[in-house]
């Protein structure tokens, strides 16, 4: 089993786009989209049945029992996010960090956990999509990414699917670290402006530190040639393959619109063809 992780180091560059694509030209894949906090892959993919919803408790919120307390205002006085008025507890501010837990003389505060979001396990027509959902301003996504990976793990396990492609979340976060659990191969995703070099050496940085082999595909070369040039001349610098270019393609935005992977949408536009040149090598690549 091998397992593709596709990332960004920022948004909007193409990365959903190339991750939607590659299933509808793969077979024998499980897809994984590990971008929970703002996830999408699934209006593309567009899931035909859910088979498996899973509860999310990645945090806690702090509770006082009425009965126990003795108002001595010790939690109030330690909570540094003002979380506590009047021996009650803001849930929308706490952050349950447990600092009143542990300080209350008598044990009348409690963490309990809560449902932060939901991960599910939905079938399409390109295969097994294993998604989440983060409840709005909720944390610990890092932990959530996790949770998605080794539910596609067991599927991939159970199904005998060779590959596990995973749509990464942008950044090079604690979200972006858990989904390179595992991982053989990265694609980075970038394009030709200055914050796309920028967050190129950051991701580059990151893959270098866990040592996974790490290529580039450069979305919209044709926007801006001088930055492009600076992309090729860092690749080359820093010995990071380049799989390929793709063109601005305004079929591309038709293709979103419909909901469509591109390669799906308009097989032989300019844009498809270089995301299937790019597949072939990803695909020789794993073969070695």
């Amino acid at each position: 089993m091998k397992q593709i992780v596709v990332l960004s180091g920022k948004g909007g560059t193409g990365k959903t786009t190339f991750v939607a694509s590659f299933a509808a030209l793969s077979q024998n894949i499980v897809v994984a989209d590990c971008d929970v906090d703002a996830a999408d892959l699934h209006l593309l993919l567009k899931p035909e049945k859910t088979e498996f919803k899973q509860e999310f408790t990645g945090s806690k919120l702090a509770f006082i029992n009425k009965t126990l307390c003795v108002e001595c205002e010790e939690c109030e006085k330690a909570c540094r996010f003002n979380a506590i008025k009047n021996f009650q507890v803001d849930h929308f501010l706490c952050e349950g960090c447990g600092v009143c837990a542990y300080i209350c003389p008598v044990n009348a505060v409690v963490l309990k956990e809560k449902i932060s979001g939901y991960v599910f396990i939905s079938r399409t027509k390109y295969g097994p999509l294993i998604h989440a959902k983060l409840e709005i301003a909720e944390s610990n996504s890092g932990k959530l990414v996790t949770l998605v990976k080794n539910n596609a793990k067991n599927v991939a396990l159970a199904e005998n699917k060779k590959i596990i492609l995973v749509d990464g979340p942008p950044g090079i976060g604690c979200p972006v670290i858990a989904s390179l659990g595992e991982a053989n191969l990265v694609i980075t995703v970038t394009e030709p402006t200055l914050s796309g070099l920028h967050d190129l050496e950051r991701i580059l940085s990151l893959t270098n530190h866990f040592s996974i082999p790490t290529f580039i595909a450069i979305n919209m070369y044709d926007i801006n040639l001088e930055n492009y040039k600076k992309i090729v001349d860092f690749c080359h610098k820093t010995n990071v393959p380049i799989l390929g270019k793709i063109p601005f393609d305004p079929v591309v935005v038709e293709a979103l619109v419909n909901g469509k992977p591109v390669v799906e949408y308009a097989p032989e536009c300019k844009a498809s063809r270089g995301i299937k040149l790019i597949w072939e090598k990803v695909l020789d690549f794993l073969k070695d």
